[in-house]
């Protein structure tokens, strides 16, 4: 028997946007944000049917446009479909990025109770059984249950970590990332506090509360990071531009690798105490740096896209 002939590439591939995660990490905020910002949006579109939708999208005589579309665990029965599917598309050339929305178990449990909805994998886990306080599943144990079901897609997405985010901070870093050529590696610089935890969305974290600390500094006590005086402060301190050093020597050894690893995105996350001071500069910094080595032709960012910066304390206030 003959070889099936390859199918031709897409005429007018749109840009693809898949918004997935855990329930409740704020899927509706984003797709409303991507709505926003010009997107046609699909809500739960079932993965069996994704490769048609597409098809549709890619009609002669379809103009090309952005479509999101938000996939989550109420599809479980069929998530087996998705990663073939996402592999046809690339194939064809569409363009697909797909962002995968987290958040701490503690997060996830505080917003069940604000809104008091039942979790979508909190169904019967004995239908037989005669206790209905036993009859359902606990929260906790569904959300466990939907990071084991959405643990291999999450390891092939752009992670965005909601614990702390107000629904403005979300919205922002989603115009960034779908504001970025997709097919090339993000490199987002996050500054955070120690004392409110790691980002999960971090793929490398630096500790910089070993280095000199502008807090006890009475005058520079009220400012952040940003500020020339805390800057030009921490920039005397041969400490702090030998950690700058490191952390840069360090990510152009290993960038290029990141990046043939087909990574969306690389967050690095730079902690210090109150993610005021130290972290903040050091962010900004790296981010300026390797902005500025992707436009001379740094052969270690050969392949970077977007170099995203953020704060995440700082962006709260």
């Amino acid at each position: 028997m003959p070889d099936t002939p390859p199918r031709p590439p897409a005429p007018n591939p749109p840009e693809l946007v898949l918004i997935t995660g855990i329930s409740g990490s704020g899927k509706s905020v984003a797709l409303r944000a991507l709505e926003d910002a010009g997107f046609y949006c699909v809500d739960n579109l079932p993965p069996e049917l994704l490769g048609a939708f597409v098809a549709l999208e890619t009609e002669p005589g379809s103009p090309p446009r952005r479509v999101a579309i938000a996939m989550d665990v109420r599809a479980a029965h069929s998530l087996c479909h998705l990663g073939p599917g996402l592999a046809a598309l690339r194939s064809r050339g569409t363009p697909v990025r797909v962002i995968f929305l987290d958040a701490h178990t503690e997060a996830l449990v505080r917003r069940y109770a604000e809104t008091r909805r039942r979790h979508p994998l909190s169904r019967p886990a004995d239908p037989a059984a005669e206790d209905a306080d036993t009859a359902h599943r606990a929260l906790v144990d569904a959300i466990e249950l939907e990071r084991e079901l959405l643990a291999e897609l999450r390891e092939s997405a752009t992670v965005i970590d909601t614990s702390l985010l107000a629904a403005s901070q979300l919205r922002a870093r989603l115009r960034q990332l779908v504001d970025a050529p997709p097919g090339a590696l993000s490199l987002a610089f996050e500054s955070f506090a120690f004392k409110a935890g790691v980002p999960l969305d971090a793929d490398l974290v630096f500790d910089l509360r070993v280095l000199p600390n502008p807090h006890y500094e009475a005058p520079l006590r009220a400012l952040t990071g940003r500020d020339a005086p805390v800057a030009d402060w921490l920039q005397a301190q041969p400490e702090v531009l030998e950690m700058h050093e490191r952390i840069a020597d360090f990510l152009r050894r290993w960038l290029p690798d990141y990046a043939r690893d087909q990574r969306a995105s690389l967050t690095v996350a730079i902690g210090c105490t109150g993610g005021q001071h130290r972290s903040v500069h050091a962010a900004e910094q790296l981010a300026a740096r390797f902005r500025a080595a992707r436009a001379a032709g740094d052969p270690a960012c050969a392949h970077l896209g977007a170099v995203l910066l953020r704060h995440r304390e700082l962006d709260r206030r």
